[in-house]
Order: C-alpha cells, then sequence, then structure tokens
C-alpha cells in the first residue's frame, strides 16, 4: 500500500492517537465525503505514521452491523486507552433518534470497534454531538459534547458522568457554557439566509476537547465561527472544575476557515495540535501545529 502525505487525505475533526509500544500515530476523523448530505454512512477509517507526515491506509476502523441504529451523520470519532482497551467516542444518527454520542470498543487501535454502550449515551432527548472523553482528578470519567444548534438555536457545551466502563451516564448532565459566551464567536455565514426564513440567529458549538494548564487550570478547546471564518479557541475554567466559572480567551488561537482541534504528546515530547482546514469541503486536511496555550497559530 502506498504512503499518503498527510496532504493527500481528506478528513475532518483529525483526532490522533500515539501507541508508545507501537511508535506509530492512529489518525481518526469524519471520512466519509459528505456526512452532512443526508444520506447513508458508510462508517470511519484510521490511518497509521510514525512521523506525523506519510500515513499508512485508509484502515477501516468501524462499520456498522446490519443492526446498527445509526445510520447517517457519522461524526468525529475520538479513540482514547482506558484500562487497556480502545474507546472510540462518535456521534451518529438514524430513524426515531436524536444525533448523539456513542461509546465504540476494541481491543486494538486499528479496531474493528463494535458498540459497546446499546445506544447514545448523550440524553436521548437532546440533538448532541463531538463528545469527548474527560478524566477528573478524582479519576471520575466525564463525556463532554455539544448540544447542537438546530434544537437549542444558541449551540452549548454539556457534560455528563460516565459509569466505570464507559457503557452509559452514571448521573444526570448539565451544561458547562454557551458558546456565544465567547467574544470572538459569531453567527455563521449562512445565517443570511436563515434570516430571510425568519428565522432567529444561530451560533455553532463544536468539538470540545480538554486539557490542564498551569496551576491545574482545566481549558477547553473548542470551534464555532469568527469574523474570518471557522476558528478554534479556548475557555478556561480557574476552579479547575467543570462547572466553573468559565471564562474565554478574547480572540481564537486558529482564526484562518479551520478547527475541531486536539492535542496530543509527540514521541519527542513535544505537544502537538491537530485541526482540518480549511473548513469549506472539500478538501480538508489534517494540520499539525507545535502546541503552547495561549498563542496564535499561523495557517
Amino acid at each position: 500500500m502506498p504512503l499518503l502525505h498527510s496532504d493527500e487525505i481528506q478528513i475532518r475533526d483529525p483526532f490522533v492517537l500515539p501507541v508508545p509500544e507501537d511508535h506509530c500515530y492512529y489518525l481518526y476523523g469524519t471520512t466519509d465525503h459528505a456526512p452532512y448530505r443526508e444520506r447513508e454512512s458508510t462508517g470511519f477509517d484510521t490511518y497509521v505514521s510514525r512521523d506525523l507526515t506519510l500515513w499508512e491506509g485508509p484502515f477501516p476502523a468501524f462499520r456498522p452491523p446490519a443492526e446498527f441504529w445509526g445510520r447517517i451523520d457519522f461524526w468525529a470519532p475520538e479513540v482514547h486507552r482506558w484500562q487497556g482497551r480502545f474507546f472510540m467516542f462518535a456521534s451518529f444518527k438514524g430513524s426515531g433518534h436524536h444525533r448523539g454520542t456513542q461509546v465504540l470498543v476494541a481491543d486494538s487501535p486499528r479496531g474493528p470497534f463494535r458498540p459497546h454502550s446499546p445506544l447514545a449515551v448523550t440524553p436521548p432527548e437532546w440533538e448532541c454531538l463531538d463528545g469527548t472523553l474527560y478524566v477528573a482528578r478524582d479519576g471520575q470519567p466525564w463525556m463532554i459534547f455539544s448540544r447542537d444548534w438546530p434544537q437549542t438555536t444558541v449551540g452549548a457545551y454539556a457534560a455528563l458522568p460516565l459509569t466505570p466502563d464507559l457503557s452509559a451516564a452514571a448521573g444526570p448532565a448539565f451544561e458547562l457554557f454557551r458558546v456565544n459566551a465567547a467574544p470572538w464567536v459569531v453567527t455563521p455565514p449562512w445565517q443570511e439566509q436563515r434570516a430571510t426564513e425568519g428565522l432567529p440567529p444561530c451560533f455553532v458549538a463544536d468539538g470540545a476537547f480538554p486539557f490542564r494548564a498551569e496551576y491545574g487550570e482545566l481549558c477547553l478547546l473548542f470551534s464555532s465561527w469568527g469574523t474570518d471564518g471557522y476558528a478554534t479557541g479556548i475557555a478556561r475554567s480557574a476552579s479547575g472544575d467543570l462547572r466553573g466559572p468559565w471564562t474565554f480567551d478574547p480572540a481564537p488561537i486558529f482564526a484562518a476557515n479551520g478547527g475541531h482541534a486536539m492535542i496530543f504528546p509527540d514521541f519527542g515530547g513535544q505537544i502537538r495540535l491537530t485541526l482540518h482546514q480549511p473548513n469549506n469541503p472539500p478538501p480538508e486536511r489534517p494540520r499539525f501545529f507545535p502546541f503552547t496555550h495561549g498563542h496564535p497559530l499561523r495557517a
């Protein structure tokens, strides 16, 4: 199989899992070419690299079984190691079900992943997506996720505790913040069409990813629209707790029409950030940057 350069891979919502014992990076993401067109989805692929530049693949990581409830809107898979196994958090939508994030499991980072939770773990009455794993300082696992703008008009971020095996919610969800609380967030360009239809302004909340900064500060990467297009910014909880209070950096760290970001350590000890750019399809590509939180990234 020929190697692919990063610039040859079409992917949205990139997520990288380093696996030290393989000395390999596994790249996951939204790999259906048009998942937003409400046609039946295929699944998720993964790519494998030793240097974040040249990649093997794609390899099929998840293909839905015939009885799987999700049929469309296969979005934003993430893979996390937990208790010796590999858990995929990914979003789906199906007839009679709101969009939500389900947990899948595999014994290898290549998969095949299979359903671990019976349905989405996010609240069944909410439209949700982009669930990510967060482990609190006391060891409690949580799912942080987006409440989707089509249902709420103003997208928001929420969290719920998970059972120790990550298969179900262990308590009720609560809201962290609404995305338009950030000073740089604006309505997206297709808002003009909504206005002509007499619909209220909407704000999009995408791709939360938690990390800890200095002095125990809990930070959240998140994506929405800024004045220059799709962008990624940082929210901060000085208390170090999910309940905040949350404050926001005044400007995005990446404003050049790219987002849904996450960070990971490379094998040289440096922290890297990846996101997709451009946001307008096609061809969305995975981009990689050295990361120092709070400093703008250059395209």
